[in-house]
């Protein structure tokens, strides 16, 4: 019974929805992996256009993702496999289920609406009474408890500047390392009353809430997001097939960075001096970027979904056919405006 309330509870609206489907190119006789599941939002979309000899694999590292979704693909029966577990075992995961390549691959970066919402799972710092938890994987022992009350003020310094990006990290870090002199911090509005003491009251009111940098901060390190986004962007490009695509939503600009930085790379590998003739490295070019500018959500999705913001869309397209690339972002359902350099 928990595990359908658990399953019943969980709510994501999903974030350029038909953009990214529509940026896949689905084939009816495809394999494609959401490395992301969620609530199965890309995933049920991916399966409406998937004939009887499609399939989808769904990883998610979220026990209520995983029932969530389960719930919601049954209709599709033996042409889903779900799997609990983190992306960043995919290749592991292909290889178990016999498959050698996939014709597409979709990751929803970032937090889902279920996380946020759910007071207990401790992603909120809107719930005063709200435990420091922040898992992806309940699994995992270590809690965002641990990182507010056992790392040193540098280290907490440390993740604060550079996953946070806040100007204030270091008087941050120093306000908590005071607090937790007194006693532990063990609850949302505590860790928030020490961020607010860090920060001067006329820059309190700007840029949303005063902790939401804190709190994505060290949800990031606990869950190691950007280091397991960096180790496997290259993985899946090796697992897509010839035409095959990456779709990656990311939500700030540190996952964005990542992404393009891997992109850019797989596009142009060479290394040789740009005053050399000819290529000589022998690195050679695994595909193309499709977004040479990111595809934002439209205004009224944003209206609508207010979490949709920050959301951007990028596209690899593995090396396959000599097809024009006008052709290829038109297949895409994509415009050529969209793509031009930034």
């Amino acid at each position: 019974m928990e595990d359908i309330r658990q399953a019943k509870l969980f709510t994501h609206t999903s974030v350029l929805l038909n953009e990214t489907v529509e940026g896949l190119a689905v084939k009816p006789d495809g394999i494609y992996v959401d490395g992301t599941l969620g609530g199965g939002g890309h995933a049920e979309k991916v399966l409406s256009l998937l004939g009887p000899g499609g399939r989808l694999i769904g990883i998610d590292q979220d026990e209520a993702a995983v029932l969530a979704a389960g719930e919601r693909l049954k209709p599709y029966g033996g042409r889903v496999t779900i799997i609990r577990d983190n992306y960043r075992n995919m290749g592991q995961i292909l290889k178990e289920l016999g498959i050698g390549s996939v014709n597409g691959i979709v990751l929803d970066l970032g937090v889902s609406s279920y996380q946020l919402d759910t007071p207990e799972r401790g992603f909120t710092y809107r719930d005063d009474n709200a435990p420091l938890d922040m898992r992806m994987d309940t699994r995992s022992g270590r809690t965002a408890r641990d990182i507010v009350n056992d790392y040193t003020e540098q280290e907490l310094y440390r993740i604060i500047r550079d996953y946070g990006e806040d100007r204030f990290a270091k008087n941050i870090a120093r306000h908590i390392a005071k607090a937790r002199e007194k006693k532990p911090i063990e609850t949302a509005g505590e860790l928030t009353e020490a961020v607010k003491a860090a920060i001067p009251a006329k820059f309190r009111a700007q840029g949303g809430h005063p902790a939401k940098r804190t709190y994505q901060a060290i949800r990031i390190e606990l869950n190691q997001e950007l280091t397991v986004l960096k180790e496997s962007l290259d993985s899946m490009i090796n697992s897509l097939a010839e035409g095959g695509r990456l779709c990656i939503i990311t939500f700030h600009s540190l996952e964005d960075r990542i992404v393009k930085e891997a992109f850019r790379r797989n596009e142009n590998p060479c290394i040789c001096p740009p005053s050399f003739p000819v290529c000589v490295c022998g690195r050679k070019s695994r595909g193309m970027v499709l977004t040479k500018k990111p595809v934002l959500p439209s205004e009224r999705e944003q209206n609508e979904n207010p979490r949709a913001k920050s959301a951007k869309l990028l596209i690899f397209e593995k090396h396959g056919t000599d097809q024009d690339r006008q052709n290829r972002i038109r297949n895409a359902g994509l415009e050529e405006q969209d793509y031009g350099e930034e």
